[in-house]
């Protein structure tokens, strides 16, 4: 369990630093109380990770060789994509996650009445649901099913849910002295490193023991 909670960790605290879901909490936070975004989006990845680790305990019914070449295929396919992407990026400290985080926040905010009168708890539900909404289906909601199906699900879970904190309190308490200083291109290339390496390690270690 505790190889599973270290991978689960060190995945998402990685991967998700420049990922869409990180920008959303770091513009907030230059918005809004720091307090009620950081609860608002971990809560999200909260839910959003133990929705993952129960479908990659699914994928765990499935025969030991299909989730153990899956992950590997899928990371290595995550990180070249990653390493492709970022490659092609200029260096601007804004691209196409940050980018697309500004958006959507600035729709969020022209709307910003709807999610109720008192601030603290529309700060909240816009966090929870923006990051909510933009996790669905990510690279890294991907991954953690990935991971969950090749490994100790629940060591999973806790390492993402520690990460996710983790990231979240990164964008929110830096989120004034790192905007304009990020280099999503740096990240992107980070992240993509890290999964081919959890592709060698997966290989390495060959197929683990389920419980």
């Amino acid at each position: 369990m505790l190889t599973a909670f270290t991978a689960g960790l060190t995945l998402i605290t990685i991967s998700e630093l420049g990922d869409k879901t990180f920008f959303i909490a770091l513009i907030l936070a230059t918005r809004h109380s720091k307090r009620w975004v950081f609860l608002g989006a971990w809560a999200a990845l909260i839910v959003m990770t133990l929705v993952s680790v129960a479908v990659g305990k699914v994928f765990q019914l499935l025969p030991r060789e299909f989730t153990f070449y899956g992950a590997i295929l899928l990371f290595t396919i995550f990180g070249l994509k990653m390493l492709i992407q970022g490659w092609r990026m200029g260096d601007s400290p804004c691209e196409d996650e940050c980018e697309a985080a500004v958006e959507t926040v600035e729709k969020a905010e022209a709307n910003l009445s709807r999610w109720g009168s008192n601030p603290a708890w529309a700060t909240f539900v816009e966090a929870l649901s923006l990051t909510f909404i933009a996790e669905w289906g990510d690279r890294t909601q991907i991954a953690t099913i990935t991971l969950a199906a090749a490994s100790h699900a629940w060591g999973v879970a806790l390492g993402a849910i520690v990460g996710h904190g983790i990231c979240a309190a990164i964008a929110v308490l830096g989120g004034g002295l790192m905007a304009g200083r990020l280099s999503e291109r740096t990240l992107t290339l980070g992240g993509g490193a890290l999964f081919l390496i959890f592709a060698i390690v997966t290989a390495w270690q060959g197929m683990p023991e389920l419980s």
